[in-house]
This record gives C-alpha cells, structure tokens and sequence, in this order.
C-alpha cells in the first residue's frame, strides 16, 4: 500500500486564485509535474505554499475540502512546473496528488511591473472608451500569438454579446485598477 502524503487541512482565502494543477509524478523522489494556467508562473513558484483542492473531474483524490502543501523546491521544466513538497517522499506520493488544483492567496503573487498586469485582476472591470461609453465587461482574456486580446461581455437589445479589443497600448489608453475601469481608443460599432 502506497504511503500517501499527511496534508493539515486549510481554509481557501478569500482572495485565493487557482494557478494550476498536479498533473503527474515526475521521476522516483517524490516530484510532481504541474500545469500552471500562466505562461509566466511567478505566483505558482514564489509561493512558499499551495492550498490543493480535489479535482472536479477526473482523476480521485485521497483528501476532500483544501489542505495545505508545504513546498521544498518548484522549478520550471519546459513548458511546466516541477515541484516536490513536504511529507511527499516517493513516486506513489506524488502520484497521489495527481489532479488536484492549485491555489495561491492573490496577496501572496510578486508585484506586478509598470503596465503589467495580472489576468485576474482585470476580469470583472467595466471597459468605457474615450467618450464615457460603456463597452462591456471583461469576459475573459484571448492570448492570440503576439498580443493578448481582452473579451469583453455586453447586452445589446437585451441578448448576450461578446466583443474583443487588442489589449495593446494602441487601443488602451488606461488600466485604473483602483478605480475598477479599462479606457480604451475604441468604438461600439468597430
């Protein structure tokens, strides 16, 4: 019988932001592979550690509710993560873990730069263009190769609507963050 991990269980905060997923175990020590949801996954690999929650589908877990994962060492490896954590000594550990989501408290992510912004904290945020009118609300953020695009959900004559703006300085002329509000170069009929 395999020795599973003992995991203290935890409280999902509030400000919590799912970063990934255990995928698989990754060689014989007890590392596991993960599929972090950003391209650039600064959170998944500052953070000290990870709130694990069971898969929604797929996979079974051995834990229920959130538990608390201590992390040793969390490295990129090609387009994934690689980590190992405390009390996970050996493949069958690791593959224990295997689907379960990865949580991070936003509080706990690096500071953004200059025009930087992180994904989850545009969500939700009303897009006006210069004349005051309302375009939408991020829906969703498209990467598409050289730019990412911003999904913008809108009503028109009462029917849901979809609308995407490059998020690029040529069509965004402001990010006010503690303001809740995108201003951009746009039209609603373009």
């Amino acid at each position: 019988m395999p020795q599973l991990p003992v995991l203290e269980t935890a409280e999902l905060p509030s400000d919590a932001v799912e970063v990934g997923r255990i995928t698989d175990a990754w060689g014989v020590k007890g590392w596991f592979k993960v599929l972090p949801y950003s391209s650039n996954p600064e959170a998944l690999l500052a953070a000290k550690s990870w709130l694990l929650q069971p898969a929604e589908k797929g996979a079974k877990s051995f834990f229920t509710g959130t538990v608390l994962l201590p992390i040793r060492q969390a490295r990129t490896h090609s387009d994934s993560v690689v980590a190992w954590a405390q009390g996970v000594d050996d493949r069958d550990a690791a593959e224990a873990l295997r689907g379960a989501r990865i949580f991070v408290p936003r509080a706990n992510f690096p500071v953004a730069g200059d025009d930087e912004y992180y994904w989850v904290d545009l969500i939700g945020l009303p897009v006006v263009n210069r004349e005051g009118v309302a375009l939408g609300t991020v829906r969703d953020l498209l990467p598409t190769g050289p730019q990412t695009t911003l999904v913008l959900a809108y009503e028109h004559e009462g029917k849901p609507h979809e609308r995407m703006i490059p998020f690029v300085s040529a069509y965004v002329d402001k990010v006010d963050l503690a303001g809740r509000c995108i201003i951009v170069d746009w039209q609603p009929d373009y």
